[in-house]
């Protein structure tokens, strides 16, 4: 974001070819690793909402490491293998060559065919199967209120209305957010390659701060309805991420 504002506000780059590239890189490996692991967090709620009791043999230390490894593996060779082996150019090098790039500019430009399959894999199959997931979380957590009303159990009805309540709200307030924040660039960045490119370049700057802007929402919202998210941040700041790693792992159950 720093290497970016510094263009935004100077319409120029300053810092040469090769950090160029790693910083076209870099934009699309975060963005994508961000969104990703909003989906494996997804997975991990399905298991403790919906599956409790196999949610330490399903969501073990080894099967996290394996989510993290598949999260920044595709995430780094979707990024830095676009751009360094100039797949994001493929078939309109011609183009790019006489009317896009230019002395001392640093411009991210993508083909229709690469922002296709960017915004593919980078968003759209990760944002379905976080839709699909929580609304099966919701439609299950909404079955289990209703077996227990049926059941009688005062006490427990009680107790579950006010977590379904709660879980209802966070579940809709962390999609609202990341649509609401990321759609607009993904759905705009994907049409503008076949109009022309005729969408103004500062609208897309706009865009593309308000899907980082979703990275920043994102902590807030886990940190104040996630107990779990902030004792994990607080293992995780104090030094104690080893113990965290080995043997808290009913921070993930709540």
């Amino acid at each position: 974001m720093f290497p970016f504002m510094i263009q935004t506000i100077e319409s120029c780059w300053y810092f040469g070819d090769f950090f160029c590239n790693v910083y076209m890189s870099s934009a699309p490996t975060l963005c994508t690793a961000s969104i990703i692991t909003l989906s494996f967090i997804s997975v991990d709620r399905y298991y403790a909402v919906c599956q409790p009791l196999l949610y330490r043999s399903k969501i073990s230390v080894n099967v996290v490491l394996i989510m993290i490894l598949i999260c920044w593996s595709i995430s780094v060779i979707l990024g830095f293998g676009m751009i360094f082996l100039k797949l994001n150019i493929l078939g309109v090098e011609e183009f790019y060559y006489n009317h896009v790039v230019c002395e001392g500019g640093c411009i991210f430009f993508m083909s229709g065919m690469s922002i296709t399959v960017f915004s593919v894999i980078s968003f759209y199959l990760p944002g379905i199967i976080m839709l699909c997931v929580y609304l099966k979380i919701f439609l299950v957590a909404r079955k289990q209120f209703r077996s227990i009303q049926n059941a009688g159990c005062v006490n427990s009805v009680k107790k579950s209305n006010t977590s379904q309540t709660k879980a209802t709200k966070t579940l809709a307030i962390v999609m609202w957010v990341f649509l609401c924040f990321t759609t607009p660039f993904f759905v705009f960045n994907i049409i503008n390659p076949f109009i022309s490119y005729s969408i103004p370049p500062k609208f897309i700057v706009t865009l593309i701060w308000l899907a980082y802007l979703n990275s920043t929402v994102n902590p807030m919202i886990y940190a104040f309805f996630y107990s779990w998210f902030r004792k994990a941040f607080k293992l995780l700041t104090s030094g104690n991420i080893f113990i965290f790693g080995i043997s808290d792992t009913t921070l993930f159950t709540e």
